[in-house]
């Protein structure tokens, strides 16, 4: 294969390998040159002119092996249709027309869907036909990992069902519950909440899921990435024991996704529109922008926002990468550098820690990061603007991986966003414009963020240790009144936030829990295990009718 086939190849194809020849552009695929068409018709357009290509570059949709033929929106009962047309969809989006066939079977299904793409249409729509309206009882569960995602999930089930009788309540963190409760006590047969308010719940006996028939994972990658997976395990031991239809969506299906439908789905489907590859236009591609002076404080905002679970970021000099590299250590996050002055050693050893998922930032040159290929990678931050197209195109195939998308971040002046601009128009990439965060935004997010955090602690408290720490109740608002002492809180917020960004979420380890055979009871009758004060084994609490944290204890 020749320098230019090579170049071709990796501008459209980001699991190609890293050739480059500056006298020749990449070409691109005819169907990035095809305006006005949707991604699914992209995807089956090129599909359908590389099916004679030997595998692994051609590239098609993955479907279960026992396929389920598409329905249109004609094809849907009289119900379905009408709250369609209360939505004011004139018709299906193909993630719908793919995906309603497999959630009206009742076959656990895994989708492969991105923001935007109809996908809680997909999973909601059927809840029409599944859902019985004479019970008032929670009978759909759907986890969503921000408070955002479930608002606008409650409020869209609240267009598509309005007037059926079906109720929808979101649950959340950083609110009270009183209205949360209210409305489980006027009755909701569907609940979408985050993980972390939705075990509170479980553990107050305020919800239960004795009557659940459909469980929901809506962005399921992004939940693992801000750190819910132990909660999700947790909510598990709540479900019956009966057979219950799930289905996962995700934007991508890392490895550790795929373990997390092992655990929840049974024997699931896979329903993506992109098999193995990931093309260049097809990832996120945006941009801030931002002033040369406090150009690093600007990138650890956008961090702190994005909130990537691994990334390279990508400077033009070896002063850049040493310098970035202290001041994320400095602001608490797990940072090393890979540059030219790196002996063979000591750069197998960087790499060693990023692949293995103990490093979550690397920064590297163009040159030294060349041939770098880390699995999972969800983004690529562009500190620095690349010095030609083709370097842009490298650099962005860092991420995308074996379908997992990716993300890839630029951070441009006025004049770097023009040449940005340029190689959006020569590769055929839809260049996403981003607001800088203010200190208002990064403030609000923090604070939902160490919410979470702490409020996992709390729950991992016994009564005794819960009734200890209630006693700096008022020395906290004592203190809250004191310019002076408020920032000795800070400190002690801070020190909870490092923690929190520095230590790697759990995930996954793709294993079946070891239950008995499921009934038709709830799972009351195995709780979990917590050791005691004197280090004997306690009783804890999950399934309907278990005691609540730490209220009510017996020995074994």
């Amino acid at each position: 294969m020749t320098d230019s086939d090579n170049q071709a190849q990796d501008a459209g194809n980001t699991g190609a390998q890293d050739q480059t020849t500056e006298s020749k552009q990449p070409a691109k695929p005819a169907y990035v040159q095809a305006p006005g068409l949707t991604q699914v018709q992209k995807a089956l357009l090129y599909a359908e002119q590389t099916k004679n290509a030997p595998p692994p570059e051609a590239v098609g949709e993955i479907a279960p092996e026992d396929a389920l033929p598409e329905v249109k929106l004609e094809d849907l009962p009289e119900m379905m249709r009408g709250a369609c047309a209360r939505a004011g969809w004139p018709g299906l989006m193909p993630v719908q027309e793919k995906a309603l066939p497999y959630m009206l079977a009742g076959r656990d299904i895994m989708v492969q869907a991105r923001t935007g793409s109809g996908k809680t249409g997909a999973f909601l729509l059927p809840l029409l036909d599944r859902l019985k309206t004479a019970h008032t009882s929670t009978q759909a569960l759907i986890l969503v990992p921000t408070r955002e995602l479930a608002q606008q999930v409650a409020a869209d089930a609240a267009t598509l069902f309005e007037g059926t009788g079906i109720e929808c309540v979101a649950v959340y963190g950083g609110v009270g519950y009183g209205a949360q409760l209210e409305a489980f006590k006027r009755g909701a047969q569907i609940v979408v909440g985050t993980p972390g308010r939705v075990l509170d719940h479980l553990l107050k006996r305020s919800l239960s899921l004795a009557e659940l028939s459909t469980l929901i994972f809506d962005e399921a990658d992004r939940m693992l990435s801000i750190g819910f997976y132990p909660d999700m395990k947790d909510i598990q031991r709540y479900l019956p024991r009966r057979p219950i239809h799930a289905a996962m969506f995700s934007a991508t299906f890392p490895q550790q996704v795929l373990r997390l439908a092992q655990e929840f789905l049974t024997n699931p489907g896979r329903l993506s529109l992109s098999d193995g590859q990931v093309h260049i236009a097809d990832m996120v591609h945006a941009y801030y922008e931002v002033p040369a002076m406090g150009k690093d404080r600007c990138l650890m905002r956008i961090i702190e926002m994005e909130e990537p679970t691994s990334a390279i970021i990508f400077c033009n000099t070896k002063a850049d990468v040493h310098y970035l590299t202290a001041v994320l250590g400095r602001f608490g996050y797990n940072a090393d550098e890979l540059s030219a002055d790196l002996n063979q050693s000591r750069r197998d050893q960087v790499l060693t820690s990023v692949r293995a998922g103990h490093l979550r930032f690397l920064i590297a040159t163009d040159v030294a990061g060349r041939g770098i290929d880390i699995p999972g990678l969800s983004h690529v931050i562009l500190y620095s603007p690349p010095e030609n197209p083709e370097s842009y195109i490298h650099r962005a195939g860092r991420t995308g991986r074996a379908g997992a998308g990716g993300t890839v971040i630029s951070l441009v002046d006025v004049m770097q966003k023009m040449e940005l601009m340029r190689i959006s128009r020569q590769y055929g990439i839809q260049m996403q414009a981003r607001e800088l965060p203010t200190e208002a935004d990064l403030a609000a997010h923090v604070a939902q963020r160490l919410s979470l955090a702490l409020e996992s602690k709390w729950r991992a408290k016994d009564s005794l240790e819960q009734e200890r720490m209630r006693r700096y109740v008022d020395v906290v608002r004592v203190m809250a009144q004191d310019d002076d002492q408020v920032l000795l809180l800070a400190m002690l917020l801070d020190g909870a936030y490092q923690k929190a960004i520095s230590t790697p979420p759990p995930q996954p380890e793709g294993r079946k829990p070891q239950l008995p055979p499921r009934g038709d009871a709830p799972r009351g009758d195995a709780p979990r295990e917590s050791v005691s004060r004197d280090g004997g084994r306690d009783a804890g609490r999950h399934g309907e009718g278990a005691p609540d944290s730490g209220r009510r204890r017996r020995r074994r």
